[in-house]
């Protein structure tokens, strides 16, 4: 079972069909759009939408590490990038509708707002903070960067989906199911991610099998080697420098 599962996610049809999966909801704010069925506030119902699919794609993205571990499918792995991309695609969305169709390119109420109402200062930064991850998500920037380095700067992805978290809870005056449910699920990813990284430093830590760690030196021991004059040193006949040569 977990083969054929391996080789559905492996085949070239299934990229495909997530791409397309994730054109989805832009296909249907355009259909709701051209049937003028955006509601009573179209400007807001296109925020919503487009800040909604953002964090969706975010958490998904997210996600996708904890389930080829836990699912045993390290294939799902080649669906990572693509995601995160659509998840700074409509994040691009959200920031262009509230910089056409809300401020009509007003550049300085735009800043009075982002100085001014937190849930927009959070939020403004929570986008910026993807931008770095859309331009390095390349393979080229990884041989650049370095996989260590690359590493650390894309784990800037879990303070921008926090940011987007607090963004929503702050926006939404009553009901804060919403922004409560992607909060409860980003924190079980960062605690999963929290739980991995302790167990690999305890495991770096550990003793090989068959190697068993060495007790520490009692402290009089050390204390007597450290009195007595040092006989292994440089200059001495049983150094490597002076008896290498017989």
């Amino acid at each position: 079972m977990a083969a054929q599962v391996k080789s559905i996610l492996a085949a070239k049809w299934t990229k495909v069909l997530v791409f397309m999966l994730c054109l989805a909801p832009l296909a249907t704010l355009a259909w709701r759009g051209l049937q003028d069925k955006l509601g009573a506030n179209p400007v807001e119902n296109i925020t919503h939408f487009t800040g909604d699919w953002t964090l969706t794609l975010l958490l998904v993205t997210l996600a996708i590490t904890p389930a080829r571990k836990l699912l045993k499918q390290p294939v799902l792995i080649r669906f990572r990038r693509m995601v995160g991309l659509f998840a700074f695609f409509y994040g691009c969305l959200h920031f262009t509708t509230y910089l056409w169709l809300d401020k009509f390119f007003d550049l300085p109420e735009m800043l009075k707002d982002i100085a001014i109402r937190r849930f927009i200062t959070i939020g403004f930064a929570g986008f910026v903070l993807l931008i770095p991850l859309a331009v390095t998500s390349t393979a080229g920037w990884v041989q650049r960067l370095g996989g260590k380095y690359w590493q650390r700067l894309h784990r800037l992805v879990y303070l921008s989906a926090t940011a987007g978290v607090v963004h929503y809870y702050w926006l939404v005056k009553s009901d804060i199911t919403k922004p409560v449910r992607y909060g409860v699920i980003l924190a079980v990813l960062i605690g999963y991610r929290a739980a991995v990284s302790v167990k690999k430093r305890r495991s770096a830590r550990a003793p090989a099998p068959g190697h068993p760690r060495r007790s520490p030196r009692p402290q009089a021991e050390i204390a007597a080697s450290r009195a007595q004059p040092d006989r292994g040193g440089a200059l001495s006949p049983t150094s490597d420098s002076m008896g290498t040569n017989g």
